[in-house]
């Protein structure tokens, strides 16, 4: 329906969500068929109307605008822009393109001890060999320090995102996706002493690949590194550097034109919105994405997508202190990942999707909506040995530590870090959650010698 013309809708304490319900309900329109009009689902609609979700966006507000005639200064917009031989006149939001990195030779420490950081990295360069299976030098095993893992990681991802790296060698473009899948298989694994070397040269050598014209933006290889480099940003809790990644991201998702790489870009920085405090607009960042025709009319792994995009907007409205919602956001989540009768799909999405990764989704919301119980409670449901990944095993032991370290059941929390670090040391000496929660038992009781083990192996506690 067009909305020129088309009666104004009193605005006065009526919020956008309330005038789109009065405005259909006035039409007798239902929910799926507003939302076949509009493009989004009977479920999202009803979010819209309510609030749960915000309805902020101004193309979703043009969108019900038009559809039900509601003129768009009730709705807080200006008019159509002028139109002219196909062409918006006047100001446009284009996404920037991403030009390769031009930087040449440098020779900067950045202030950090030269002698300690060239140790660090030879010893990560080692570690990165090993990994991929090549014979090594030396005979003896380098002493790993896995605390300063993170910091190293960062740096070197700062480093290739600047362009700082120069002297990369470029391999042939099957090589890279090989390349890829091991980093991919590093993160998984919770390798990060190899991801550290193996994901900033990736990034590096893609760009040099990509800007000699061999078309990867379009095979989504540097869509790809990037999404991994954000996830591996957010979960050191850089989130400066995670932004730029996730910009990139989005732009070479773009580029690639492929749908699955455009809503994993609109995930995590619906994730790093939810981080900054952002509540409003993440839920609006990964609600929209979950209903984007592109997704909604694509196959199982694209149903996935949009259950990993509501399974984020649970998570933040938990943050935002609406338990309800994130419990009804969960079921939504959960019932398409029955529909997909229990396969993991995406893995190298969010860590996967399945029956099981939303249960382990829910333990972590329980935990952010304040109910350690809750979070115990859900995490009974779910059998670590059929994780789908060595990293979200350790997810699950960081998660039910975080509950009983809420609860003041210390011993437990304890067990449950030893066992995060028995799956996977590297994740959990580098990750500041396990590094925050470690500080906070040694300051709030009695230690002991497990602790004060712990602690030191984490890196805050000297030995």
């Amino acid at each position: 329906m067009d909305a020129v013309g088309a009666r104004a809708v009193p605005a006065v304490n009526v919020t956008p969500g309330e005038l789109v319900r009065s405005a259909r309900k006035e039409q007798r329109l239902t929910l799926a068929q507003l939302g076949a009009v509009t493009g989004y689902s009977a479920a999202q609609v009803s979010r819209y109307e309510r609030g749960v979700s915000p309805l902020t966006d101004v193309v979703v507000l043009r969108r019900f605008a038009d559809a039900l005639g509601i003129a768009p200064q009730a709705l807080g917009l200006t008019p159509q822009p002028d139109v002219r031989h196909g062409r918006v006149i006047g100001p446009t939001a284009a996404y920037p393109r991403l030009p390769g990195p031009r930087v040449a030779d440098t020779n900067r420490e950045d202030g950090e001890d030269p002698v300690r950081r060239r140790q660090l990295l030879a010893n990560l360069a080692v570690t990165a060999v090993a990994a991929a299976g090549a014979p090594l030098t030396s005979g003896g095993k380098p002493p790993v320090h896995e605390a300063a893992l993170g910091d190293v990681l960062i740096g070197r991802l700062r480093d290739a995102m600047l362009g700082l790296h120069h002297d990369i060698a470029v391999p042939p473009a099957a090589a890279l996706h090989t390349e890829l899948a091991r980093a991919l298989a590093d993160f998984h694994t919770c390798r990060y002493g190899s991801l550290a070397v193996r994901l900033p040269r990736l990034i590096c050598a893609a760009h040099a690949r990509a800007t000699d014209g061999d078309g990867l933006e379009h095979g989504g290889l540097l869509a790809r590194s990037y999404l991994l480099a954000t996830r591996m940003l957010i979960k050191l809790d850089e989130q400066q550097l995670g932004w730029m990644a996730a910009d990139r991201a989005r732009q070479t998702a773009d580029a690639s034109g492929a749908p699955l790489l455009v809503a994993e870009a609109a995930r995590q920085l619906a994730v790093l919105a939810r981080k900054a405090g952002w509540h409003g607009q993440a839920m609006s960042l990964a609600l929209t994405a979950a209903d984007h025709p592109g997704l909604r009319s694509g196959g199982p792994a694209c149903a996935a997508e949009r259950g990993l995009l509501i399974q984020s907007a649970a998570y933040t409205a938990a943050r935002a202190g609406d338990a309800d919602g994130m419990r009804e956001l969960t079921d939504e989540a959960a019932a398409i990942a029955d529909e997909l009768g229990g396969t993991t799909l995406l893995r190298d999405h969010g860590g996967g999707f399945s029956p099981i990764t939303v249960q382990l989704h829910l333990v972590s919301a329980e935990n952010s909506a304040g109910d350690p119980s809750a979070a115990l409670a859900a995490a009974q449901a779910v059998a670590p040995r059929n994780l789908p990944s060595t990293e979200r095993r350790a997810r699950y032991y960081t998660d039910i530590a975080t509950a009983f370290a809420r609860w003041n059941r210390r011993d437990e929390c304890i067990r449950a870090l030893l066992a995060a670090e028995h799956h996977a040391p590297e994740e959990t000496h580098a990750r500041p959650a396990v590094k925050s929660l470690v500080s906070g038992l040694l300051v709030s009781g009695r230690t002991t010698t497990e602790l004060r083990g712990l602690a030191a192996r984490v890196g805050v506690l000297a030995r």
